[in-house]
């Protein structure tokens, strides 16, 4: 069952009973108190090896919390039963390309495998092309090697459209990416 809750931080979430306990995902807009919650998966060494950014280092790093996600058009918080212990984002193309938008995402290492991403992700499909208007086509690049983070798309719903040799450096190292896309009419 999904739940779309209306409040000030707009929060979505979804409940599911797994072996008799209830966990909840939520999807909400950061706050500045998230800066704790934050810095503890900033700093996973096993998350920064998929994420663009570098691992963080100290709580100053967390200053990008203020300058990236708070004013991101569509940066949530993924809490687990209410406390952040991720994020994901929606980022529109513009121009000819407004019809797109990419999807990222990042989890804090003790809770993969879990499903956490891909309700999260789930999440994100039912709101954001009524959030986005014209938004026709979501997309996302994965690294080759990120086989879980391929995985949580594909049992969300995304279509691997293929891979893309040498795309992109990812840290220092000329990289392969799998193109994946979601595209409501046809999934």
């Amino acid at each position: 069952m999904v739940q779309i809750n209306h409040y000030p931080t707009t929060c979505i979430s979804e409940r599911r009973n797994q072996s008799h306990q209830f966990l909840e995902v939520t999807l909400r807009e950061f706050e500045l108190t998230d800066v704790d919650d934050f810095f503890a998966w900033a700093s996973d060494d096993q998350l920064s090896v998929w994420s663009r950014q570098d691992t963080f280092t100290s709580k100053k790093d967390v200053l990008a919390l203020e300058k990236a996600a708070l004013p991101h058009p569509w940066m949530r918080a993924i809490c687990l039963e209410g406390r952040p212990v991720g994020a994901i984002f929606v980022t529109r193309r513009a121009d000819e390309h407004q019809c797109r938008a990419e999807l990222g995402y990042l989890l804090a290492s003790q809770y993969w495998g879990r499903g956490i991403m891909t309700k999260a992700v789930k999440l994100v499909l039912g709101t954001i092309f009524g959030d986005m208007e014209g938004l026709e086509r979501l997309e996302t690049l994965v690294l080759v090697q990120n086989v879980g983070s391929q995985r949580v798309l594909e049992k969300a719903g995304f279509t691997k459209e293929g891979i893309l040799k040498k795309y992109l450096i990812h840290k220092g190292k000329i990289s392969d990416i799998v193109m994946y896309s979601f595209i409501p009419t046809a999934n």
